[in-house]
């Protein structure tokens, strides 16, 4: 499929965020203007402050809950918090800022006539009973659990972007982002690899919540952010839903035994009781992006552990040489 890469206007929301800054990163190493959005509730300034100084880069602290009146050619909507200690936090604000959110972007949408990329998430297939996932399938989620703020949240942002194409004829993308690691992880945002990093390095007991059987499948953030952009910028028609992610599939257990080894630290395993509605199986089927994009991805668990490793291991160093 043909791909189309001149220069553009992009906005991104939750540009502050893990995804959005290295999204913002990749955008402007490709010569594009980029208007980063965010009201900084799990984003950070520290994410793109090396960005700040870029002629080409914009910083707008704003609440996709509020409608946005601004001049772009696309718009990536990745506006949302997306780990469960932050999601958790407020439900309501999380539910509001996808649905609420995905409708002013999408209002914004419809008056440039730009198009506009969804990040949904692999949380809407809940805890499968397909595996691995296909976009087909139209999941296994719990409407009134704990996780459904962003699970049906992230739901219903699918369904009012697929309202938009059809009744409006608008340019959308939706991409269904699976587990995703690298480094400007919030070191406190509760996902299994910042956790068991963080722990390891602070020698810390490694906390497995279950049995440490269930699978994941890891997509190192470098990777993550190509797939997106090379969706986006295929040529019109081509909707999705997209699942993007690394389908090399991973017992937690597995994880923290390899976190465990690349740090060397003698942290040892705890176990706590599994939380409620935690997907025990996760792994993308990605032959649709693979065949009709040429994407799938480069880095290799080991290395992307090696890479975030290092970052935190930074993080912690400055953060206990400021206290």
């Amino acid at each position: 499929m043909r791909v189309y890469n001149a220069e553009r206007r992009v906005l991104v929301t939750g540009g502050a965020g893990f995804l959005g800054s290295h999204l913002c990163e990749r955008l402007l190493n490709a010569g594009h203007q980029v208007l980063c959005v965010d009201n900084f509730f799990t984003g950070s300034k520290r994410n793109i402050e090396h960005l700040l100084d870029h002629r080409h880069f914009e910083l707008m602290r704003h609440d996709v809950t509020f409608p946005l009146y601004v001049e772009v050619d696309q718009i990536y909507n990745l506006a949302c918090p997306a780990s469960p200690v932050h999601y958790q936090h407020d439900p309501v604000q999380t539910t509001k800022t996808s649905v609420h959110g995905a409708i002013n972007m999408l209002g914004l949408a419809k008056r440039l006539r730009a198009r506009i990329l969804q990040a949904s998430t692999s949380e809407v297939y809940g805890d499968p009973d397909v595996h691995p996932q296909p976009e087909g399938y139209w999941g296994r989620v719990n409407p009134i659990g704990i996780r459904s703020c962003y699970d049906e949240g992230k739901r219903c942002a699918e369904t009012l972007f697929f309202d938009y194409h059809r009744q409006h004829r608008l340019d959308i993308r939706v991409a269904r982002i699976f587990n995703t690691y690298g480094p400007r992880m919030h070191p406190n945002d509760g996902r299994v690899v910042s956790n068991f990093i963080v722990q390891a390095l602070r020698g810390d007991p490694i906390t497995i919540y279950g049995e440490g059987t269930q699978t994941r499948s890891f997509c190192y953030v470098d990777d993550l952010v190509a797939g997106l952009n090379r969706f986006m910028d295929a040529e019109p028609g081509f909707t999705g839903p997209l699942n993007i992610g690394n389908p090399g599939e991973f017992t937690i257990r597995e994880l923290a035994e390899r976190v465990i080894r690349l740090t060397g630290s003698g942290s040892k395993l705890v176990f706590e009781p599994l939380p409620s509605d935690d997907p025990m199986q996760r792994q993308p089927d990605i032959s649709l992006i693979r065949d009709k994009l040429g994407w799938q991805p480069n880095v290799q668990l080991e290395e992307g552990l090696k890479k975030t490793i290092a970052y935190f291991d930074q993080l912690l160093t400055e953060t206990a040489r400021n206290a």
